[in-house]
């Protein structure tokens, strides 16, 4: 477990803001998000693997990536695959990465029945360390409740715990 734990915040009754810092430069830590080699080792909760993972990293560039449960051991779970599409809105190399989210099938198609989110990740530079903020903001409070049931902080704790591992294995 990391000593670095995430800590998260709902602003408003829509925004749910997550923050943690990474032990690594802040170049490293963007190139993280950017660059498909990267995303497939730790995106996604423990025994998620991405088999799929397609980046255009550009404003108006897609993202488009499919995780699938690998780990037998997580029952109704094992097997599942849920495909996901971010489209890019802002970038500011090494500082900002803004992105709307969706929920989609394996053709890119966006699922509308599930909430989309809009993101802006932060990389802000704390003296050769990296913290990571992490703004979600969700068409509404219940769409923001959806997704709080469906798990999703454990999920991004898992995968910034995966993050974590990434990075020291990259130092």
């Amino acid at each position: 477990m990391s000593s670095n734990a995430m800590v998260s915040r709902v602003e408003g009754d829509r925004v749910l803001v997550l923050e943690r810092v990474f032990d690594a430069p802040r170049e490293l830590v963007f190139k993280m998000f950017k660059e498909a080699e990267h995303l497939k080792h730790w995106w996604g909760p423990r025994g998620w693997e991405i088999p799929v993972c397609n980046v255009d990293f550009r404003p108006g560039g897609v993202w488009h990536y499919c995780m699938k449960c690998e780990d037998p051991s997580q029952g109704q779970f094992y097997g599942m695959e849920s495909w996901g599409k971010a489209v890019y809105k802002e970038i500011v190399e090494g500082e900002k990465i803004v992105y709307v989210d969706y929920f989609s099938d394996a053709e890119g198609n966006v699922n509308a029945e599930m909430p989309s989110t809009e993101v802006t990740l932060e990389f802000v530079d704390e003296a050769g360390k990296t913290k990571l903020v992490n703004r979600g903001e969700y068409a509404s409070a219940e769409a923001l409740k959806t997704v709080m049931d469906m798990g999703m902080l454990q999920g991004i704790t898992e995968t910034w715990d995966r993050l974590e591992e990434r990075l020291n294995a990259l130092k």
